[in-house]
């Protein structure tokens, strides 16, 4: 599946949920709702992925991404800061990374570019649907 075809259809995903859901839930709500959309379309994924945060090869903690989508897309749904989320993108070695925000009346999302694998690519892509 390409980037394009799966970013499309995890966006697709993610209006279901705002269409459905609206704005003003808990991010629990909203993750709970777009794994139930990612699962329909028969997408793998996993939430709240844990990674371990080395620094100079010590253990000093971890962090969670909310989804990992087909292994190739991490999303965030929450409102992080974007350098949080492209940090993500970059050190779990994914491709493509998602910031999408339910709170608004409509959704908002950012499609975030690692720069490993798209050196001459813009760094995000900003959209409200």
């Amino acid at each position: 599946m390409e980037k394009d075809e799966l970013t499309f259809k995890i966006i697709g995903c993610a209006m279901k949920v705002h269409n459905t859901m609206g704005p003003g839930f808990q991010e629990v709500i909203y993750q709970r709702c777009l794994a139930i959309e990612l699962d329909r379309l028969g997408l793998n994924f996993q939430r709240e992925q844990e990674q371990i945060v080395f620094y100079e090869n010590f253990e000093v903690g971890t962090r969670r991404a909310d989804f990992v989508i087909e292994n190739k897309v991490v999303a965030n749904l929450e409102n992080v800061h974007i350098v949080q989320a492209k940090n993500y993108t970059v050190a779990y070695d994914y491709p493509l990374g998602l910031l999408i925000n339910f709170g608004g009346l409509s959704l908002e999302y950012k499609l975030l570019f690692n720069p490993k694998y798209f050196p001459k690519q813009d760094k995000s892509e900003s959209h409200n649907i």
